[in-house]
């Protein structure tokens, strides 16, 4: 009798007492996780087909290549002893990730050919959403009345737009004679109307030896077309150190009338 109760205590306690475990089996183990496919789209179509249109999404949403040319004054100059006429420019080519740049300017004045003019091609990449780093050679052409030839430079610089939209750039040139010199620019659109836009411009130039010179100016444009827009202004240029030693105008006072265009 206590045996007997001792055996149902230990039945309820135990509720597997009894039972043959033998013949349990092992619960089955978890069904690994489906293969998703990466694209669903390729479920449904054919991948190659898919690729091709990725492909080609890229290139319309910022993997493609882009170039533009673009004359940022084609002046003439109205001033006090002989005119002249300047231009300046620049042209690139590439992708987000890096460009080609070739930039050109000069100045000829009247009666005597041209004073200056020079050529860089330029290597770009970006440094941030509004700013590139530039490296590569410029080439500077002599002028008539100096007997000596072009002058070749290494080139390293940046491009940008700063805060409050202002277009800024500046670099630093290693000559083939070893000597260094630099520039920097700076301009700003005031919108003044949808098409008509006041453009405040300065520009300074040191040369080798404590040369250098300084240029602002002052260009009023109306844009016929984003494209295509003619301006007139007034320029002020003044010379420091050597370079008014040698004969250079000290300062000179210009009015403007040109065209602004790009594609």
């Amino acid at each position: 009798m206590i045996l007997d109760l001792q055996h149902e205590q230990h039945q309820a306690a135990d509720p597997h007492a009894g039972h043959d475990m033998g013949s349990m089996k092992p619960a089955a183990e978890a069904a690994p996780p489906p293969v998703v496919t990466p694209r669903a789209a390729d479920r449904l179509f054919d991948p190659k087909a898919m690729a091709a249109a990725r492909a080609q999404l890229m290139v319309e949403h910022g993997g493609g290549s882009f170039w533009t040319v673009r004359a940022d004054q084609l002046e003439y100059r109205s001033r006090k002893g002989a005119d002249a006429q300047a231009f300046e420019g620049e042209a690139w080519w590439g992708t987000d990730a890096g460009k080609w740049v070739v930039k050109a300017r000069g100045e000829r004045i009247d009666g005597e050919g041209w004073e200056k003019g020079e050529a860089e091609l330029l290597k770009a990449w970006p440094i941030g959403p509004y700013f590139d780093l530039q490296a590569g050679v410029r080439y500077d052409l002599a002028p008539p009345k100096l007997s000596k030839g072009g002058r070749s430079y290494a080139a390293v610089g940046f491009e940008g737009l700063a805060p409050y939209w202002f277009e800024v750039q500046g670099a630093a040139y290693l000559s083939d004679r070893g000597d260094v010199s630099a520039r920097a620019e700076a301009s700003y659109d005031l919108r003044l109307t949808q098409k008509l836009i006041l453009q405040p411009r300065v520009e300074t130039d040191l040369a080798e030896a404590g040369a250098a010179t300084l240029e602002g100016g002052l260009r009023l444009r109306y844009e016929i077309t984003r494209e295509f827009a003619p301006y007139v202004g007034v320029v002020r240029e003044r010379a420091f150190g050597p370079a008014v030693v040698a004969g250079e105008r000290a300062g000179s006072t210009a009015v403007v009338i040109g065209v602004r265009a790009w594609r």
